[in-house]
């Protein structure tokens, strides 16, 4: 059985909207499809979507974290992380 949901599911996004190689957004990290259907969505697929969105965050930051190791610049960093990330989880 599906639990009520009392309160509507806000949109995560944070104003950025700005699309990197692969359609991800620099700000709220949802797709293309996440980004257009959001309003369409279920409560259930907006939850969906938020999860994906902390694993996509949680990914970017590790790997930000591995190349600071490294040792490489911020700026080349951050777009190299972006095209290193893979979200197809």
């Amino acid at each position: 059985m599906e639990q009520l949901e009392f309160f509507v599911i806000p949109s995560p996004c944070r104003g950025v909207c700005e699309s990197n190689q692969k359609g991800y957004c620099k700000g709220c990290l949802r797709s293309r499809d996440e980004r257009l259907y959001w309003l369409k969505f279920s409560d259930r697929q907006k939850q969906q979507v938020l999860r994906l969105c902390q694993l996509r965050r949680r990914k970017l930051e590790q790997l930000l974290q591995q190349s600071r190791q490294v040792g490489e610049d911020k700026d080349s960093l951050i777009e190299k992380l972006w095209i290193q990330a893979d979200f197809d989880f």
